[in-house]
């Protein structure tokens, strides 16, 4: 099933493209768009996870570096049955994750260090258990050509702009041709949201739940996620919007609304399904105070058990020694 809607996806993209490229130049404008389009669309599928990853400066990271969480991410691959994915931190505040790469043997996890930071070791599992079920689910391939095709689709309506006045000769629908083209940038990043599907996010969190044995253990993540996310600007995922559906929580500043164009499920509404998986209700899990999704407000950042630094800790050091996750 995931095969078809990445067809139909690449297919739905290709199309805009050419759709950008006849109101530009005509039929030879539409041809050169395709031609482009064939070529992203390649380039995409075996080069768009490197190409995100470098996008948020995420550097790899193994069982040197970082041993308990890079172990950690082994342990929940091997309960899930996969292949040891590669392993990247992002140095960034905001507690946040994603899963990349074409197919389970060639796939990459990353977490911010705000998450490590942040978070307990048992949220931490429930976070990255749902980044190794969208791997299972094949999900990863979807949202990473997506990411970059938007971008690409930003770029010609950008081109548009500064370029497509010099063209009015070979434009069929002349200015306002141009026009439209360029309106295409803007609503990029929502036909991206539309064209994923959300559903896919609540099947994630099922699975991950399932993996890490702890469905009540990434609720808990979630709320803390989603809390901190309005409040810690990403400014990596806010100069490329188009990416914002590869992360557990929409990392976009103030993007809390739950609409047709939201690339996220309403995050009550995820902790209240994962809660019914234990029997329970999702009123009882959140203080009232908290909301939904609840809101750190003023509160200082809480340093996580990995400590303060960017990579966690190992040693008789750690704080964590008698809240094992789990993981082991």
């Amino acid at each position: 099933m995931n095969q078809i809607k990445t067809a139909m996806l690449l297919a739905g993209m290709t199309a805009l493209f050419m759709g950008v490229g006849f109101l530009l130049g005509g039929r030879g404008g539409m041809m050169i768009a395709f031609l482009f389009a064939l070529g992203t669309n390649l380039f995409s599928y075996w080069n768009a996870d490197r190409l995100v990853l470098r996008m948020y400066n995420a550097h790899e990271v193994d069982e040197r570096t970082a041993p308990d969480f890079y172990h950690m991410v082994a342990s929940l691959a091997a309960r899930a049955g996969l292949p040891m994915p590669r392993v990247y931190l992002i140095e960034n505040d905001q507690p946040n994750a994603f899963a990349t790469g074409r197919n389970p043997q060639n796939a990459a996890v990353a977490a911010t260090t705000g998450l490590l930071n942040r978070l307990t070791p048992d949220e931490v599992a429930g976070v990255m258990a749902h980044e190794l079920a969208h791997v299972q689910n094949r999900d990863t391939l979807t949202m990473t050509i997506t990411a970059t095709l938007a971008g690409a689709i930003s770029m010609l309506g950008n081109f548009a702009f500064f370029f497509g006045g010099h063209r009015e000769n070979n434009n069929p629908l002349g200015l306002i041709g141009i026009l439209v083209a360029t309106l295409v940038a803007p609503f990029a990043a929502m036909i991206v949201q539309m064209a994923i599907s959300r559903t896919r996010e609540y099947s994630a969190d099922r699975r991950g739940a399932e993996i890490c044995g702890d469905p009540r253990a990434l609720a808990s993540a979630l709320a803390k996620i989603a809390g901190s996310a309005g409040h810690t600007v990403n400014m990596e995922a806010e100069r490329n919007p188009a990416t914002a559906h590869m992360f557990i929580i929409n990392p976009l500043n103030g993007q809390r609304m739950d609409s047709l164009f939201s690339t996220h499920p309403d995050t009550q509404n995820r902790i209240d399904a994962l809660l019914s998986m234990e029997g329970e209700g999702g009123g009882s899990f959140l203080p009232p105070h908290m909301g939904v999704p609840p809101r750190m407000g003023a509160q200082p950042p809480r340093q996580g058990p990995w400590g303060g630094g960017s990579v966690p800790p190992s040693g008789p050091g750690r704080s964590d020694r008698g809240k094992r996750g789990p993981w082991g």
